[in-house]
């Protein structure tokens, strides 16, 4: 199965990201990641068998994270896949500690896939026809953390589905 963790956002917070996907997906085209489906991946973990999930969970479901809050204030893009984001214009210590120190969790259980870099963001629109964020609307909003999920993430016509495995404490 397909594996990821991942901070979700608070109901408030996943519906003003969702404005901002119908603001980006009407000036850019493309296919808009669905409210239910917006997060922050910290550790994508690919093709993991069933046991190794199953340990993933419980090591998961055990874990306390420090609360912290991420500011979102711009526009970002990924031009090769066609993805169109928002995120930090700077680096958030926290979040950039949390994703460290959990991916050395991770490689302590013997997972691998640990990225060069990392680039906290909210993907909106994959596929984008156009990634020209100007005229966009500003960005700033707050996201207050305190927990994580580990999500199973499922590929259907319509694009991905994710399902929560486990949350941390």
């Amino acid at each position: 199965m397909r594996l990821f963790i991942a901070l979700e956002p608070p109901q408030a917070l996943r519906g003003r990201l969702g404005e901002l996907a119908d603001a980006a997906h009407a000036r850019c085209g493309g296919r808009r990641v669905p409210d239910a489906s917006l997060h922050l991946t910290l550790a994508f973990l690919g093709e993991v068998a069933e046991e190794r999930a199953d340990e993933l969970a419980q090591w998961v479901g055990a874990m306390a994270i420090p609360p912290g809050e991420w500011r979102l204030d711009s526009w970002g893009r990924f031009q090769r896949p066609g993805i169109l984001w928002v995120g930090g214009r700077t680096p958030d210590p926290a979040l950039m500690q949390l994703q460290a120190s959990l991916w050395q969790g991770l490689e302590a259980l013997g997972f691998a896939g640990r990225p060069r870099r990392f680039v906290p963001h909210v993907t909106l629109l994959r596929r984008a026809a156009r990634l020209d964020m100007e005229g966009l609307p500003p960005v700033d909003l707050a996201w207050a953390y305190r927990r994580l999920a580990l999500l199973r993430s499922f590929t259907e016509n319509a694009g991905a589905r994710y399902e929560a495995l486990a949350h941390s404490a």
